[in-house]
């Protein structure tokens, strides 16, 4: 009964035919009436305008569609709102350490991951916190985009920002639900388990296809244990100075079967790389940095690759609970689009800067209900 009240209140069902989460820019260039069937199509169109655009705004050819700067923070939302992680959470405990007939490399992964556990104070709590609930305010920079021809490289738009705010709640094992709003533009996502789905109002409603995998503002710091299932698997790659800290480096890669499940039509995922620095005197996660490569055929049999990076430095570690939670950060993302055999290129740049006002752990009567995917996205699941 709950469930199905709680799917009666969801206002900002739009019903129309699902389409997959992208985990690529995906501006909307039309009115809301007028989309196009292909999110691709419309990346395309707008990096065509801009790198013809002979104007110094970035948006300018996008002028009578909707407003420029509306769009550029579409964009931003769409690369930085709601991103996953690589891969899925490992099921395994991680709070054991195991050396035995294991590479080098992931033993010694193995062993900074147990130091962060300590750092953070995971691992004296008697009791796995269940439940999280945590809000914060966050501040988006628009794009900047540098076009290249081979010879000539012009730098269009401008940075500005939009102040914004979010409330993310959690419930273990891979259960999530997040709403950001920035600048009058709503994200809405979430995950019951098995599978993940984002809305916004000029896209609708849109499923993750591939495995089930956790957001990444909950791995930023808000939850160590989930942050050290994530490198349950991975290597050690050396030790590199960031700032004035000395860091242990490691990596971890979605599997090439995981990866191809998240192909979509004409789009090929390529790879997802997850890297972790880990500050050796504190033990603490100080930066994490996650690259995505997409292979995308377009209707001139034009070979295009988009690569989306998101590096994030995290801080400002405090108590929560017995629990040492990161409350700030900042991510810059670049989306480097380039051809197969063309010289010509373009890369976007975007920030975020993330600050954290309050976090709870096992929050009294947080239930399933919370976690409810919309009611198109059952209904087509469910249907024939």
């Amino acid at each position: 009964m709950g469930s199905k009240m709680r799917r009666k209140q969801q206002v900002w069902y739009v019903p129309q035919p699902l389409t997959p989460l992208m985990e690529w820019p995906d501006p909307e260039m039309q009115e809301e009436g007028n989309k196009k069937e292909s999110s691709w199509e419309v990346i395309r169109e707008w990096f065509r305008a801009t790198k013809n655009s002979p104007g110094a705004s970035f948006s300018s050819p996008f002028d009578g569609a909707i407003q420029p700067k509306k769009q550029d923070l579409r964009l931003l939302l769409g690369v930085l709102g709601c991103p996953l992680a690589p891969i899925p959470l490992v099921n395994d405990p991680i709070d054991r350490l195991h050396i035995k007939d294991i590479p080098m490399e992931t033993s010694i992964a193995n062993y900074i991951i147990q130091q962060y556990l300590a750092a953070t104070g995971c691992l004296k709590q008697q009791k796995c916190a269940k439940t999280m609930y945590a809000t914060g305010t966050v501040k988006m920079i628009c794009c900047e985009t540098e076009v290249s021809s081979g010879k000539n490289v012009k730098t269009l738009g401008t940075r500005s920002g939009e102040n914004g705010c979010f409330v993310l709640w959690q419930m273990l094992p891979g259960k999530w639900s997040l709403d950001l709003v920035v600048g009058g533009n709503q994200v809405i996502a979430g995950s019951d388990g098995k599978i993940v789905w984002r809305h916004t109002s000029w896209l609708g409603t849109h499923a993750a296809k591939g495995p089930q995998r956790p957001l990444r503002r909950i791995i930023q710091g808000l939850d160590p244990k989930t942050t050290a299932s994530l490198f349950a698997n991975a290597q050690c790659l050396g030790e590199k100075r960031l700032g004035h800290d000395d860091c242990f480096v490691l990596k971890v890669c979605a599997d090439r079967a995981a990866v191809m499940e998240r192909n979509d039509g004409s789009a090929e995922v390529i790879r997802h790389v997850l890297y972790g620095y880990f500050c050796q005197k504190s033990g603490l996660l100080v930066y994490l940095e996650d690259s995505h490569l997409t292979r995308v055929q377009t209707p001139e049999n034009e070979i295009v690759y988009w690569e989306t990076t998101i590096g994030s430095s995290i801080g400002d570690y405090r108590d929560v609970d017995g629990v040492l939670i990161a409350h700030q950060g900042r991510s810059i993302a670049t989306v480097f689009r380039f051809g197969e055999l063309s010289q010509q290129h373009t890369r976007t740049r975007m920030e975020e800067v993330w600050t954290i006002d309050d976090v709870v752990y096992n929050v009294p009567g947080l239930s399933l209900d919370y976690f409810i995917p919309p009611a198109d996205i059952v209904d087509n699941l469910h249907s024939p």
